[in-house]
């Protein structure tokens, strides 16, 4: 037997417990649903807005096209976008299970508003406040570097039970 199969369970079985201890518990707010109901697949086809301007608002999702990813359920506007986002829900889910980007750069689990969004790099980051967009906006790849050194400690505890401060989140449409 060579030193390759040998090595590649070990290997595989290490990569397969690291990767699935990346997801913690989502956040949810009284929608009952994550990212507040709005459809995670459409960001990433809207314009982004340069950095120190307000993003287009969030797509919302629909209460009948939904699937489950995270232990939360997430809506979409579309069966294509809900299509997509089974391809690779990772891809589409919002950085630190849909926690404000800012708050966990600063050590903590506060939600995001998912109307306060960018994305960077191919990932999608949530904030809670305009006066928080500021602040992670200042400085992103800095705040990057500190959010992902947090998050590992952080990641294990459980989500968020705030609420978004100023923010009324309907239930996604019914149709």
């Amino acid at each position: 037997m060579s030193r390759f199969s040998l090595m590649f369970p070990a290997t595989a079985a290490a990569i397969i417990l690291a990767t699935s201890g990346l997801a913690g518990p989502q956040y949810v707010d009284g929608t009952g649903y994550a990212a507040s109901g709005h459809d995670v697949v459409a960001y990433f086809d809207l314009a982004q807005n340069p950095v120190g301007t307000d993003q287009l608002a969030a797509v919302a999702g629909r209460a009948d096209i939904t699937a489950d990813y995270n232990g939360a359920t997430f809506a979409f506007a579309s069966a294509e976008n809900r299509a997509r986002f089974l391809t690779d829900p990772a891809a589409f889910a919002p950085q630190y299970d849909g926690h404000c980007a800012y708050g966990v750069a600063k050590g903590g689990k506060v939600p995001g508003n998912p109307n306060l969004w960018r994305i960077v790099d191919g990932k999608l980051y949530l904030n809670i406040t305009t006066d928080v967009v500021g602040f992670w906006e200042e400085d992103i790849s800095g705040n990057l570097t500190s959010s992902e050194a947090n998050w590992v400690s952080l990641d294990p505890k459980p989500a968020s039970s705030s609420r978004i401060p100023k923010f009324t989140s309907p239930a996604p449409e019914k149709n």
